[in-house]
């Protein structure tokens, strides 16, 4: 009761947050935009940093794309609580309940303090025998194992800079969040060719050098974001006090949207990984040919995935406020756009896919190879973009587990099964065909859910 009197109270005081009344598009470009373009550098960074470490050498550049899996479960761990954490805060807002949002934040702290330990012993523990499951090339392997202990080892940043920046998107406060994640990229960028290379008074590092400097970013990124979110974030207070005495139930809800996107996320991990191993059997130069891949559809899928996050949080709070018209006027117009985004995706990666793999220092051989890869692959982006748009409100309307079964449905169900029979056929350009084979059927399932979340959800609101 007393808990209901103040939130009362707060509510009467404190001014309707934008999510609930500024312009439907303006909100999203508002909301996404910053998101978008941190995200854009970030995937230059991805690129840059691709570019470099190929100058090591082929074996080198393969070595980080067998790192990717666990790289990839790494951010699925931490990405997926911050989902959880933005759905709760951004809902608890909309229905003006201020200690649940404060919770959702002191407790998603905790939370991914958590994530990190389990990644500092999988750094001591796993790695070695990780990279060894997937090649038996030593010189790849060495690379692998040394690029994978500092990332594991030293995690805590990436952990924390994704927690900050996803208590500053689930306030609106987007902006904040791209300079957090801008400032952190733009770092590893200056330092990868410095410590890679040894310019200046840097040592020559190798492949060591490339982690070192990503964790150099993610590190300044957390502090930023820390400092923003004491500073400038008002809607949230966080204190090391309520950061240690976490409520159950306020766990219990994180963990309803975000297990499964943690879950959905790690099949992308076991995808790769399990990928990695069908293209190994043709050549390493394949396995480099997929590394770039996902380092190139990163361009077009990040700013897509900037949409999405700016997207969650208003349909969040809209859906807390009960607004039907401008979660359906949300959704059309992101759908455009993302759209929009992936068709530009497709075109590049259809006219200019030599030109794109040359970047990376690529042979002949690589490039035969990558050439009909590219362009297969890319003919899901569109299709994906829908996917992705509408995945986002399953996560916003607590349906997580139905972007589970999606993802469960594209990856491994029939992505990896397809491409391990058309592997038998003894034609590596036939494997690139189970990536639009298995997003035609992601696309089905997801509009299924779709479906029955706009009848039975927003259509009665």
């Amino acid at each position: 009761m007393a808990t209901d009197i103040k939130n009362t109270k707060r509510s009467k005081a404190q001014p309707e947050n934008k999510m609930g009344v500024m312009p439907v598009k303006s909100l999203i470009i508002s909301m996404s935009l910053p998101m978008m373009i941190s995200m854009l550098v970030q995937a230059l960074y991805n690129i840059v940093d691709s570019i470099f470490v190929a100058q090591v050498s082929e074996d080198a550049l393969t070595a980080v794309t067998l790192a990717f899996p666990m790289q990839s479960l790494m951010i699925a761990l931490g990405s997926g609580t911050g989902v959880g954490i933005n759905a709760l805060l951004s809902r608890s807002l909309g229905e003006k309940r201020f200690d649940e949002a404060n919770a959702a934040a002191n407790t998603g702290i905790l939370l991914n303090i958590f994530n990190y330990i389990i990644f500092l012993l999988i750094g001591i523990f796993v790695v070695k025998p990780f990279i060894s499951s997937q090649t038996g090339n030593p010189d790849i392997a060495a690379y692998g194992n040394t690029y994978l202990h500092y990332v594991c080892l030293l995690s805590f940043g990436l952990f924390f800079q994704m927690t900050f920046e996803r208590l500053l998107q689930s306030t609106g406060r987007t902006f904040q969040s791209m300079i957090s994640q801008l400032t952190g990229a733009i770092i590893n960028i200056i330092l990868d060719p410095m410590l890679i290379f040894g310019i200046g008074v840097f040592p020559k590092l190798g492949v060591a050098g490339a982690a070192i400097a990503t964790i150099f970013g993610q590190v300044t990124a957390a502090i930023l974001g820390l400092i923003m979110n004491v500073t400038v974030n008002k809607e949230i207070t966080l204190s090391i006090k309520s950061v240690f005495r976490p409520r159950i139930n306020t766990i219990k809800q994180i963990y309803i949207v975000g297990v499964p996107s943690i879950l959905m996320m790690s099949i992308g991990s076991v995808m790769t990984y399990t990928f990695n191993k069908i293209l190994d059997a043709f050549s390493s130069t394949a396995v480099a040919v997929f590394g770039v891949y996902f380092k190139l559809q990163s361009f077009f899928f990040m700013p897509v995935f900037g949409l999405n996050n700016g997207l969650i949080p208003v349909l969040s709070y809209n859906y807390g406020a009960k607004k039907k018209d401008r979660i359906t006027e949300a959704l059309k117009f992101s759908l455009k756009f993302a759209f929009i985004i992936m068709l530009i995706g497709t075109i590049v990666f259809e006219a200019v896919p030599a030109l794109l793999l040359k970047l990376f220092d690529a042979s002949d051989n690589m490039i035969a190879i990558g050439t009909p890869a590219l362009r297969i692959i890319a003919v899901h982006f569109p299709i994906a973009a829908i996917s992705i748009v509408l995945g986002s409100v399953f996560q916003a309307f607590a349906k997580s587990y139905y972007s589970l079964v999606v993802s469960l449905g594209r990856q491994l169900v029939v992505l990896i099964p397809v491409a391990w029979i058309l592997a038998q056929f003894g034609n590596v350009n036939l494997v690139w065909l189970a990536f639009p084979i298995a997003e035609i059927v992601s696309l089905i399932i997801t509009l299924i859910y779709f479906r029955r979340i706009k009848r039975n959800i927003i259509d009665v609101m």
